[in-house]
C-alpha cells in the first residue's frame, strides 16, 4: 500500500494525548549500583571504535543507553552489565545505520555481523561495526551458558531478516496490514537478543524445551509487545515529522480508517492489554522443579524489568521528546511537530487513512491480547486455563468498546 498526500492538513490535531502505562504497570523500577560507571566506559568504548558526525555524536550523548541498561538488568554484576550496556549501545547504533542503507546493503552488513558471531576464531572485521561485535561477543562467550549464546545469535538474525524487510517497505512506501506488522515489529526492536542477555547477564542455564514452552514464548511476546509498542506511541512525532512508516500509529490509521489521537488510544489500549496478558501467563506458568523454577523466575523478573525500565527511560532519553521528557511525562502530552520537507522542498508525503472494515477492526484489535492466551489454552487443561478464559473475555469486551468506539467515528465522519 502507498503513501499519499493528505487531501487537507487542517484536520491535523496540534497535540498528542499518551496513555499513563508507568502507573498501570505493577513492579517497580529498579537500577543497577554499577550504571554510572558502565555507562560512561561504554560510552567511551563506541565512540573509540566508531567515527560518528557530530550530530550523531550529539543525539548519541542524549540517548542514554547506559541509564536504560542499567534499568533493565538491575541486578547483575559489573562486567555483565558492562557487555550489555555495550550491546545496547551498538544496537541503537546500528538501527541508525541500517536507516540509511538500501536493502542490499542491509543484506551484507548482516552477513558480515552474523558471520562474526557464528564464526568468531576465524573472523575478520571489515567494517568499526564489525569490529565492535568480534569485541562484545568475545565477552559474552567466555561466560554465556551454550543455549543463551545460540538464541542470541538466532535472534540476532531475525533481526536482520526483518530490518531488511523494513528497508524495503521503506523504499517502495510500503505499509503492512496491522498482523504483519506486529510479527515484523517483534524482530525489528531488537528486543528478542535483549532477552538472551537476561540470561548471559544473569548466568542461567535454561534448556530450550523451557524456553520454547508456550507460555514462556508468551511472556516474552507480551514484553516485546509493550516494549515496542509503547517505543511506537513515544517515537511517533520524531518519526512522522521525518516521513517515517514503520510505526504502529501510522499501520492503525492506515488499516482503520481513524484519526490520530484516536489510534493511539487504539495502541495505547493494546499496551494495556499487553500488561494483563504479561500477568495471566505468570499465573498459568508450569513447574519444571526447584532447579529449573527458580531460574525462570529470574528470567520473567527480567523481562518485567525491561518492561518498566524501557518505559520510563522513554522520558529520560532525549530520543524523542528533546529535553522536555520530564514535562511530557507528568502532563502525558506534547505539541505535534510539523513535518520536515524533502530536498526538493515539497512536504513530505501523509498518511491517507482509509475506511474502517469491522471485521479488520475486530480481529486487529483482538489479536495481539488473545494470541498469547489462546496458544496457552491448546496446551493445557480447563482448570489451568481458567484465569486465561478470564484474559480472553476482557480482551473481547475491549475488542467491543473499540468496535462501537471506531463505527461512531466513522458514522460521524460520513455526515456531511
Amino acid at each position: 500500500m502507498t503513501v499519499t498526500t493528505a487531501p487537507s492538513p487542517d484536520s491535523r490535531p496540534t497535540r498528542l494525548v499518551f496513555p499513563d502505562l508507568i502507573a498501570a504497570f505493577p513492579y517497580p523500577l529498579r537500577v543497577n549500583r554499577h550504571g554510572q560507571r558502565v555507562s560512561e566506559e561504554s560510552k567511551q568504548w563506541l565512540l573509540a571504535g566508531c567515527q560518528l558526525s557530530k550530530k550523531r555524536r550529539a543525539a548519541f550523548d542524549g540517548l542514554k543507553g547506559g541509564l536504560l541498561t542499567a534499568e533493565c538488568y538491575p541486578l547483575v554484576d559489573y562486567d555483565q552489565l558492562r557487555v550489555c550496556c555495550d550491546f545496547i549501545n551498538y544496537l541503537f547504533n546500528l538501527d541508525d545505520i541500517c536507516e540509511k542503507m538500501d536493502s542490499e546493503r542491509a543484506a551484507i552488513t548482516a552477513n558480515e555481523l552474523i558471520g562474526a558471531l557464528r564464526n568468531p576464531h576465524d573472523f575478520r572485521p571489515t567494517s568499526a561495526v564489525g569490529t565492535l561485535t568480534q569485541c562484545f561477543w568475545s565477552r559474552l562467550t567466555a561466560t554465556g551458558s551454550l543455549s543463551a549464546q545460540k538464541r542470541f545469535i538466532d535472534t540476532f538474525e531475525l533481526y536482520f531478516r526483518a530490518v531488511t524487510q523494513q528497508v524495503k517497505d521503506k523504499a517502495s512506501n510500503t505499509i503492512p496490514d496491522l498482523e504483519s506488522y506486529i510479527a515484523m515489529r517483534r524482530d525489528t526492536s531488537g528486543c528478542k537478543p535483549c532477552w538472551a542477555l537476561i540470561e548471559y547477564a544473569n548466568n542461567l542455564d535454561l534448556p530450550d524445551w523451557v524456553m520454547e514452552h508456550p507460555v514462556v514464548e508468551g511472556l516474552g511476546d507480551a514484553a516485546n509487545d509493550l516494549v515496542t509498542w509503547s517505543n511506537d506511541i513515544f517515537s511517533y512525532n520524531v518519526e512522522q515529522a521525518r516521513g517515517d512508516t514503520h510505526n504502529m500509529i501510522i499501520v492503525v490509521q492506515n488499516q482503520e480508517g481513524l484519526e490520530l489521537q484516536a489510534a493511539i488510544d487504539y495502541v495505547g489500549s493494546l499496551c494495556f492489554g499487553c500488561i494483563d496478558r504479561f500477568e495471566a501467563l505468570r499465573r498459568d506458568l508450569p513447574s519444571w522443579g526447584p532447579e529449573i523454577d527458580a531460574q525462570l523466575q529470574v528470567y520473567i523478573d527480567g523481562l518485567a524489568d525491561w518492561m518498566i525500565g524501557n518505559l520510563v527511560w522513554s522520558f529520560e532519553t532525549t530520543r524523542y521528546f528533546g529535553a522536555d521528557g520530564e514535562k511530557v511525562r507528568r502532563e502525558l502530552s506534547v505539541d505535534l511537530l510539523p513535518r520536515r520537507k524533502k530536498d526538493d522542498g515539497k512536504p513530505i508525503p501523509e498518511v491517507v487513512s482509509h475506511p474502517a472494515q469491522p471485521t479488520s477492526l475486530f480481529a486487529s484489535s483482538v489479536l495481539s491480547n488473545i494470541v498469547g492466551s489462546y496458544r496457552v489454552i491448546l496446551n493445557f487443561s480447563m482448570p489451568r486455563s481458567f484465569s486465561l478464559l478470564h484474559s480472553l473475555r476482557d480482551a473481547f469486551a475491549a475488542a467491543a468498546w473499540l468496535w462501537n468506539a471506531t463505527a461512531k467515528r466513522v458514522r460521524h465522519s460520513a455526515i456531511p
